[in-house]
């Protein structure tokens, strides 16, 4: 699965480890009459959109919606919460789902694919796209649009989009005289200057694992042993978690541990408390994606500035040294639904140039459309464009999507890595028995990735 290099495709975010996985099933699937939503019988008068109120908000999707009604004669109701799911999984489970959802990290969409519980839009993406002549389909990023697919079907849309990396203040580093550290070398010596002057090198978010793989382990195993190492890794291969790589991986993150390199207690640290130490100057450098900001703008003490860099790698190492994890939260239209028609317009609307670009602009974060990256990016996210336009490889860790369950348990583990109770060895050895586990489970859908 390659993802294009052109600019302007988007992000999301948030954590799955320690989170309730939930699955949708019990859902008969109706004679929809197509994908492009045709055949709908008896349409609600009110097209109802549930979304995950998250660090973007609901604000943007309401504003549309109501642009969209009063374009299109359509109602179109916005219904937001944090525990969205919580609405959305019984409604789905009696046959009564909303007509566009985006359901947020919580409910395992993939799931709900394989139940048969979500529409396919192969057909719509034919369609021509909000305002333009254009298919629907070819105003996205490709390789964000292939994340969604199964068999070649399209069920799950991408909308706005995340780059993981890692953070830290160029005004705190100015001052010091720090350098942004580009090789794992690097990063040792100027972990040991931070420490030095009374300030810890890193924190995390350790009640959240999830930020410990996706930005250290999984690009420290691309950096060890290529992309090849972390493909078999997400394919479950006999062996691949259980590498050298991953070994090396483990390593270089139990040396940053046992250097005392880690804020002190940040296991126990949630997302915003850890992210929270780091906006105040008692840690220099988070792992995190690109809705820090957003997430965080409310906390934020006045005049400070954030900047993003690649996590830094291992100078003899095999992978690509620009390689860039991204990662879409998706959107889906239940194939229960009653709307499909005007679900499916609304969301052109949504994924519109000019919609997408607006929502670079307010919210700062990459979108999945084609051209919609504005000149007045803020500054934040430019940070982080800098090294994506610079990037030769992008790749998704789509097992967290694909096996959840499974990704939750290494997030555990991991922590037992971080807190000494493991060895390097004895944590690639454990995940491998997991990861046998799953191989096995016929009951589980197996998948399969190609970053090239």
């Amino acid at each position: 699965m390659k993802l294009s290099r052109r600019f302007g495709f988007g992000a999301g975010v948030l954590v799955l480890a320690g989170a309730l996985i939930v699955g949708i099933g019990g859902c008969n699937k109706p004679d929809s009459g197509g994908a492009g939503g045709g055949g709908e019988e008896a349409p609600a008068k009110v097209t109802e959109v549930m979304v995950f109120e998250g660090g973007y908000g609901k604000d943007f999707y309401e504003v549309a919606a109501k642009e969209f009604t009063e374009k299109t004669g359509n109602e179109v109701k916005v219904i937001g919460d944090p525990r969205i799911d919580q609405q959305i999984m019984p409604r789905m489970q009696k046959g009564d789902p909303p007509a566009l959802a985006y359901p947020g990290w919580r409910v395992d969409s993939w799931k709900a694919v394989q139940d048969g519980a979500v529409e396919d839009l192969t057909a719509a993406l034919k369609e021509p796209a909000y305002g333009s002549e254009t298919p629907w389909g070819e105003t996205f990023n490709q390789g964000l649009l292939k994340l969604g697919q199964k068999d070649g079907k399209q069920y799950l849309m991408p909308y706005f989009f995340s780059v993981w990396g890692w953070w830290y203040d160029p005004d705190l580093f100015a001052e010091k005289g720090w350098k942004v550290p580009k090789t794992h070398a690097e990063l040792l010596a100027l972990c040991q200057q931070i420490k030095a002057a009374g300030m810890a090198p890193i924190t995390y978010q350790g009640q959240f694992p999830d930020y410990m793989l996706s930005g250290m382990l999984q690009p420290w195993i691309i950096s060890s042993g290529g992309m090849e190492a972390m493909d078999a890794c997400q394919n479950l291969e006999p062996g691949a978690w259980n590498s050298e790589p991953v070994i090396r991986a483990a390593k270089m993150i139990r040396e940053l541990r046992d250097m005392g390199y880690f804020q002190s207690g940040a296991t126990a640290l949630s997302h915003t408390e850890a992210q929270a130490e780091f906006l105040n100057r008692r840690a220099a450098m988070i792992p995190c994606g690109t809705w820090l900001y957003s997430e965080m703008k409310d906390e934020m003490p006045k005049g400070r500035r954030i900047s993003y860099f690649l996590p830094p790698v291992l100078g003899d190492g095999k992978g690509d040294p620009t390689a860039m994890m991204v990662k879409i939260e998706p959107w889906f239209v239940p194939s229960a639904s009653k709307n499909k028609k005007t679900a499916i317009e609304y969301f052109k609307y949504l994924t519109s140039k000019e919609k997408a670009t607006q929502f670079v602009t307010e919210k700062g974060t990459f979108m999945a459309i084609n051209g919609s990256d504005p000149a007045d990016m803020p500054e934040d996210l430019a940070s982080a464009a800098v090294y994506y336009k610079a990037s030769s490889k992008l790749w998704a860790s789509q097992w967290r999507e694909w096996y959840p369950d499974f990704y939750k348990i290494v997030g555990d583990i991991v922590t037992e890595l971080l807190n000494g109770k493991l060895t390097p060895e004895e944590f690639a050895a454990k995940v491998e028995m997991e990861a046998e586990k799953i191989r096995k489970d016929d009951s589980i859908a197996k998948y399969k990735y190609t970053s090239n």
